[in-house]
């Protein structure tokens, strides 16, 4: 098959060749960099990496595209492994409120909240869910990302999760990104359910649940397992059902406080543990031995004036492999890894090495696609970002811009920047 594009002269290409699988401890730090670095695709796949020199000598470029990417940083499209991108409405209202120190459930008596967010997905329709959210990933798109994860869970009924999971299909057709969903209809107990959270469980597992594993509208089930919210055995309960069913496993894991996360995440073989800012020794361990990602989410204190970011350094000195997400959702509205990954560094002690590893061939096994993307190798879909910097360590210290020049799906360039 005949090449389709070149991409040709980057001042460094980051292929972060190596493993098939999600990198820990010195590896994260350990990609490979190819100075004048050139890839040759076709069909929208990989088919060479080199040197430009290389790639032009075994290659016959006449009539083939090309870009020229000198001084700029040539790598894999990034990863996401954790967002609530499908729902409707804002709470921009709640920022004045955490200004002036009003707490969660302060915020949530006052109207805001997840609940809030479950009243305007409720009364959004089909149409108008679509267009909000598909706003929402134009955007993610225009910043780098080409593959990402979205849940459900602002349904908390049998109606709208079943919407929210259509949506998600219906935006992956429609957009160049591959989106991975998530049913979570335990992301908290809908009002109609209050004091009742065993009941509701019981309608999860029993009514929507088979109803997603019928039409296979999910790859993931995910349990918001926190104290005030699913304890442990509520979580394990979902989880073991969800698993029965052939669902592969996540968990929001020890966000506020230690509550058994991590521990549940290596005891029921889920495939990551999520936010990880209070998770017990215990619990680090469990996941290091079991394998179980740790997906991270600088975005989510940031968002909620906290101090309490996740220890990405502890964590990966221990042998947890780590990803990075950007937990878009009403309460953080990041839309970027390229941010992700200023705060992973900045506040969470990540090199940057660390944290584009965590972007992508470790966001990529957090979604159990490391054999498809995360990577710039021969036999990998052609998801590429093409930066406007010279050096990969620029992502993470120049902040507050959109780096990207090119953003490229299986090897056709889906975004691109305008010239003035």
């Amino acid at each position: 098959m005949p090449d389709d594009l070149l991409v040709l002269r980057a001042s460094e290409l980051v292929t972060l060749k190596g493993p098939r699988r999600a990198r820990a401890k010195g590896e994260m730090s350990e990609f490979s960099i190819l100075r004048d670095g050139a890839v040759a695709i076709a069909g929208g796949v990989i088919v060479d990496v080199g040197r430009t020199e290389s790639i032009l000598r075994d290659h016959d470029a006449t009539g083939v595209e090309r870009i020229d990417a000198s001084d700029k940083v040539v790598m894999p499209g990034f990863v996401d492994p954790h967002t609530h991108l499908v729902y409707a409405g804002s709470r921009e209202f709640e920022l004045e409120l955490k200004a002036k120190g009003k707490t969660y459930l302060e915020i949530l008596q006052e109207g805001g909240g997840i609940l809030r967010t479950v009243q305007d997905t409720r009364a959004a329709s089909k149409e108008e869910l679509f267009r909000q959210s598909a706003r929402r990933l134009e955007s993610m798109i225009a910043h780098g990302t080409t593959t990402a994860e979205a849940k459900s869970g602002y349904g908390l009924d049998k109606a709208v999760e079943l919407r929210m999971l259509e949506t998600i299909k219906k935006l992956g057709d429609d957009y160049p990104a591959d989106l991975v969903p998530t049913y979570m209809g335990a992301h908290a107990v809908p009002q109609e359910y209050a004091g009742r959270a065993d009941d509701y469980l019981d309608f999860v597992v029993s009514d929507v649940m088979p109803e997603v594993a019928r039409w296979k509208l999910a790859e993931f089930c995910d349990v918001f397992c926190e104290k005030g919210v699913f304890g442990y055995e509520q979580s394990r309960k979902v989880l073991l059902a969800a698993k029965a069913l052939g669902m592969k496993l996540k968990v929001h894991a020890d966000e506020l406080r230690p509550s058994g996360g991590a521990e549940l995440a290596a005891e029921v073989g889920a495939i990551s543990a999520d936010h990880l800012a209070k998770p017990s020794d215990d619990g680090i361990m469990a996941m290091a031995r079991k394998d179980v990602i740790g997906v991270l989410l600088p975005g989510t204190p940031y968002s909620s004036m906290s101090k309490d970011y996740a220890d990405g350094r502890r964590l990966i000195d221990l042998g947890v492999a780590i990803a990075l997400g950007t937990d878009l959702n009403p309460n953080c509205w990041n839309e970027s890894m390229q941010f992700t990954i200023s705060l992973a560094c900045h506040k969470m002690r990540m090199t940057p090495a660390e944290a584009i590893t965590a972007s992508t061939i470790n966001a990529a096994a957090a979604l159990g696609m490391e054999k498809k993307v995360g990577t710039i190798e021969a036999g990998k879909r052609a998801d590429i970002v093409i930066l406007d910097i010279p050096t990969h360590a620029q992502l993470p210290y120049k902040f507050g811009t959109n780096l990207c020049s090119s953003v490229l799906k299986d090897g056709e360039v889906v975004w691109e920047r305008q010239p003035f």
